[in-house]
């Protein structure tokens, strides 16, 4: 048998040719393409693992320090309520690692989903094409917001000593706003 390439696809098509003497001598056959295999799998496998590192280190995190707080939650508030954990602190401290475990490993299956990767991946690419305000541009609208939010507060208490005056003239008050 012998092997040969075409240039019809940017790609190069391995084709066979048939033996001669065959019945269909001359013609060629296209192989059909080698099964390609993913490299890594299983369940500690991190899809795409060079792509939205900042983004899914993030949701870690969050979803880290949830899991902590409901293990403390569980550890705190479980002897109370049952008596046997009243006396078995360890089993209250067991339970509570048990839910971290577990906590940990759903998190792990869910932020490496496939699609909820795809969608922290997409999220990081767009936060890096946001338009960050330069330190001199944020230190001018921060005082701009101070400057209005003074100007505002002093309006509104003018406005609210004005109308406590009317009020106390037309006698609807008893005493005078100061």
């Amino acid at each position: 048998m012998a092997s040969a390439t075409t240039d019809r696809d940017e790609k190069a098509m391995a084709t066979d040719v048939i033996a001669p003497g065959g019945a269909d001598e001359g013609n060629e056959r296209p192989r059909p393409p080698e099964p390609t295999r993913s490299v890594g799998g299983g369940f500690f496998h991190v899809y795409k693992s060079g792509q939205g590192y900042w983004t899914r280190m993030g949701t870690a995190a969050g979803a880290g320090l949830i899991g902590l707080l409901t293990a403390n939650f569980i550890y705190s508030e479980l002897p109370p309520r049952i008596e046997y954990l009243q006396q078995h602190h360890n089993a209250a401290l067991a339970i509570a690692v048990g839910f971290l475990v577990v906590f940990g490993l759903i998190c792990w299956y869910f932020i490496n989903k496939p699609t909820a990767a795809d969608f922290l991946i997409a999220t990081d690419l767009e936060m890096k094409k946001v338009n960050w305000t330069s330190r001199q541009e944020l230190i001018g609208s921060t005082k701009v917001v101070i400057i209005f939010m003074f100007l505002i507060a002093g309006i509104l208490f003018v406005t609210d000593i004005l109308f406590g005056y009317f009020f106390y003239f037309i006698r609807v008050l008893e005493h005078r706003p100061f």
